[in-house]
């Protein structure tokens, strides 16, 4: 039980750490506005942005996508083309973030308490966004499934395109001036 208080204590350290960091940090208002999306917390938004920097750097999201490896690989000879499983080429944390997130698309859209808190302060577009985002994604996730997809494989899938969703957040909400 002691080691399990001590794990939780730790967690809260660590938040209160990076919430703290996030106050003088120059990418902290694209971080914060990552946390209108559904699945995305302080600590998923906060990693995201530390991991790959500035999303704007990048002129279409397609480029981001496979910069993280969230595209398939090919097989190609001649006229034929076999797609494979995605390339996991780029950042594995920030994969790994962005699949987590993704899990939160199963369920049907809506604004929960915690996400509306979230929310508060938020730029209108950054929310407008995000809910764009969970109408497509709860229904592409549902879809997928009826289909008969494997649920990993939808969820890849669902954070591919929620990659997507925060390059345009991140288009939307500029960083401070340095």
């Amino acid at each position: 039980m002691n080691a399990i208080d001590e794990a939780h204590q730790r967690v809260e350290r660590i938040t209160d750490q990076i919430r703290s960091s996030l106050e003088t940090w120059r990418m902290a208002p694209v971080a914060r506005a990552f946390q209108a999306l559904r699945g995305v917390s302080l600590i998923a938004g906060a990693s995201i942005v530390a991991e790959l920097g500035d999303l704007t750097r990048f002129d279409h999201p397609r480029q981001l996508m496979a910069f993280l490896g969230l595209v398939p690989s090919q097989y190609s000879s001649g006229p034929r083309q076999r797609f494979g499983s995605i390339t996991k080429t780029g950042n594995s944390h920030a994969r790994r973030m962005l699949v987590e997130a993704a899990w939160a698309y199963r369920f049907s859209a809506r604004v929960a308490r915690q996400l509306s808190e979230r929310q508060e302060n938020l730029p209108q577009a950054a929310r407008d966004i995000a809910w764009r985002a969970q109408l497509r994604l709860c229904k592409k996730y549902r879809r997928l499934v009826a289909k008969g997809k494997i649920k990993q494989v939808v969820t890849t899938a669902i954070a591919r395109e929620l990659l997507g969703f925060m390059w345009a957040i991140a288009k939307e909400v500029k960083p401070l001036s340095a």
